[in-house]
């Protein structure tokens, strides 16, 4: 599709049922490297990346069955290639996540560089710090990470310099499968993480601290195949809801978890919408009314999820007063406001 027309304004009125979460089933679609059994996973979403990351996972030779709802079932001892190729992994930066569980059950990963979108600099050495501290040998030849290990990875303490979700994700699935136990201080706490460790756990893993910043792993010899359904995806609920809030109107969005989208939540509150939530809905009605701007700031969960950000800038572009927005993780994740700088914002009256 080169372009979507859109004949507004208009107030949106209605419900919506929110799909599995890409950034939850990106990460389990990896961990399925780490099983000895079959590891079916549902909810998956209709997204490029995912099918991407399906496609990579059949190019090592990974035996895989798709139903007509996108659920997969994976028996990953079928593997004959270790290697992650550049055509694929440099259209989604998630490729790297199949670099620790490769190793860790294998001995062996090579993995080129990952590509993915444009919004600043996301590097990888706090992934490859981490493998090492586990007793990885890694190497970097011609674009691409080569990764050994002599035997079984070693448990270690390993202290993150940076909140990073995939060097979390990437150490903590290297580490279910390491001898000894593997502390991960100052570790992502994103739902998506949780996700990911419920998954684990449910394939047999020992992991301590979910949901928190410490995470304890008590490595096993061996993981067996589990059904896993992928969370809902909290930012797109948070994206409808802030579009009916944009545009005056009401929206109830089903299946999913309020407590993931707190800080959302809380803003569209100060924004003046009225909410009602459920143990797995959530309700906005603006009344008819204009929000108004407000300030936010993004930071790692709990606090503003920065994926929430261009949307936030959007609804205060046609807001009731000044709201401020900064941005702390991305650089160049403010570069919509140029493209949105060069249209004429036309009140609904």
């Amino acid at each position: 599709m080169d372009k979507l027309l859109i004949r507004g304004p208009c107030q949106l009125d209605g419900e919506i049922r929110i799909s599995g979460s890409k950034n939850s089933g990106l990460p389990i679609l990896a961990a399925s490297l780490l099983s000895d059994g079959v590891v079916k996973i549902r909810n998956l979403p209709h997204l490029h990346d995912i099918t991407t990351m399906i496609e990579l996972l059949n190019c090592l030779g990974v035996e895989l069955l798709i139903d007509e709802r996108l659920g997969v079932e994976i028996e990953a001892n079928t593997i004959t290639d270790y290697t992650a190729p550049y055509n694929l992994v440099k259209t989604m930066r998630a490729s790297i996540l199949v670099l620790g569980p490769m190793l860790a059950h294998y001995g062996k990963a090579r993995v080129s560089f990952p590509g993915g979108c444009a919004i600043g600099s996301r590097p990888v050495d706090l992934h490859l710090r981490g493998l090492e501290a586990l007793g990885a040998t890694v190497n970097v030849d011609g674009g691409y990470i080569e990764a050994t290990s002599e035997g079984r990875l070693k448990g270690a303490h390993i202290f993150m310099d940076k909140v990073t979700v995939g060097g979390t994700e990437n150490i903590m699935m290297a580490a279910t499968l390491a001898e000894g136990q593997t502390i991960i201080e100052n570790a992502a706490k994103e739902p998506e993480i949780v996700d990911l460790s419920h998954c684990l756990v449910a394939m047999g893993a020992k992991i301590q601290g979910i949901g928190t910043d410490k995470l304890i792993i008590d490595g096993v010899e061996s993981l067996a195949g589990c059904e896993y359904q992928v969370m809902s995806d909290r930012i797109e609920a948070g994206t409808f809801l802030v579009a009916a809030a944009a545009t005056r109107g009401r929206i109830k969005v089903k299946d999913i978890d309020p407590s993931s989208l707190e800080s959302v939540l809380a803003k569209l509150e100060e924004a003046g919408a009225t909410l009602e939530l459920g143990e797995d809905w959530i309700s906005l009605d603006m009344k008819g009314r204009k929000p108004k701007a407000v300030d936010i700031r993004t930071a790692p969960y709990p606090g503003f999820p920065t994926d929430m950000q261009a949307q936030f800038t959007a609804m205060n572009s046609v807001a009731d007063g000044v709201g401020t927005v900064v941005e702390t993780i991305f650089e160049n994740r403010l570069i919509q406001v140029h493209e949105m700088n060069r249209m004429e914002i036309t009140a609904i009256r």
